[in-house]
């Protein structure tokens, strides 16, 4: 495997006021997300006694055995949503092996994707292709690790978005694991194909099994968790796979694009997660966004089209309730003639401010 980056990281988290650091000290923090070691600190000509009276003064902060920063740039690393970041930088310092990835569910917040926050401890999680070892904050798993499973985020090495995916999936609840490969998918983080690749190459491993479910039920034109959990309690329910993300057109005009579509019944099925009023997208003000969605859904309703919407709540004591009125309403064909046109998109959007 390469050693790592001696690129610049990818923030520059130094600061225009930081205090007089000798050049070779500045040199490694900036390959090292601003941390470097006591070993760096003494090539740099720093004693001892000097290291441990910066830490005493506040001017730099202990991080980890012999690991270091300045105080200043470690706070606004911390501030700008970089621990997870530095704890792994941290940790493969102290341990000393450059060939040694972050990976699992450390990998999978680098990636910054949806999970639940109890499936992403703070726990530094690593892959090395001879060691199993376990220390404060950081657990090496002892796995393959072929060239083609591992790629760069400078200055780590992560396990690739695919192989990433596989060994959060072959731990986490199913759910969880089709939420993420969804969000990762819908992201373009990786393909299906890519995705189906690293299933197959972790067969015989623990957990290949679930880990193969999950992609097996992985559709990346969900733009949400909540359509991700929707589509699988439908599924689960028995009833038919709903098409995702279907454009509703009347003559070529867009009427509005549904989260999921049951053509012969022509119902349309709305995921409404509170962030769709909490954070409108493109600056729409709450009250446009229920404006909009009930102009739609009444254009679509005026031709015959039947809705039914989801929220969060209906994910739990809420469901049964859901899926009787979808079993009901499917037993029901929709208009014989139709002045509409259902067409499903390739891929999903992305939503950004």
């Amino acid at each position: 495997m390469p050693a790592p980056s001696t690129g610049p990281a990818r923030e520059d988290l130094r600061s225009d006021h930081t205090p007089a650091v000798h050049p070779l000290l500045r040199a490694r923090a900036d390959r090292q997300l601003g941390l470097f070691t006591a070993l760096d600190a003494r090539t740099a000509g720093y004693g001892h006694g000097e290291i441990r009276s910066l830490c005493t003064t506040g001017a730099w902060v202990r991080v980890r055995r012999g690991v270091y920063a300045l105080a200043d740039e470690h706070a606004a690393a911390l501030a700008g949503g970089r621990a997870h970041a530095l704890a792994a930088t941290a940790v493969l310092l102290d341990l000393g092996r450059p060939d040694t990835v972050v990976s699992h569910s450390s990998a999978f917040r680098l990636l910054g994707l949806p999970a639940r926050r109890a499936l992403l401890p703070d726990t530094v999680r690593l892959t090395h292709p001879t060691l199993w070892r376990r220390g404060q904050g950081f657990t090496v798993n002892r796995a393959p690790l072929p060239v083609d499973d591992v790629r760069q985020h400078p200055p780590l090495w992560l396990t690739t978005p695919a192989r990433t995916l596989v060994d959060c999936g072959r731990e986490w609840p199913l759910e969880d694991a089709v939420i993420g490969m969804d969000a990762a998918l819908l992201a373009e983080k990786l393909s299906p194909a890519q995705l189906h690749e690293a299933v197959t190459r972790a067969e015989g491993w623990p957990g290949a099994r679930r880990a193969a479910r999950a992609a097996g039920l992985a559709d990346g034109r969900a733009e949400s968790p909540l359509e991700t959990r929707g589509r699988l309690r439908m599924i689960g329910a028995g009833l038919p796979v709903p098409e995702l993300q279907v454009e509703i057109r009347v003559q070529g005009r867009l009427l509005g694009v549904v989260d999921a579509w049951f053509e012969e019944a022509a119902l349309a099925v709305e995921f409404d997660g509170q962030v769709k009023y909490t954070d409108p997208w493109r600056g729409r003000t709450a009250e446009r966004v229920l404006w909009e969605e009930k102009r739609r859904e009444d254009a679509m309703r005026a031709v015959g089209i039947r809705f039914v919407r989801v929220v969060d709540a209906d994910m739990g004591a809420g469901w049964p309730e859901v899926e009787t009125r979808l079993a009901q309403l499917l037993s029901t064909p929709g208009p014989p003639r139709r002045t509409f046109t259902a067409t499903p998109r390739p891929r999903g959007v992305v939503r950004t401010a």
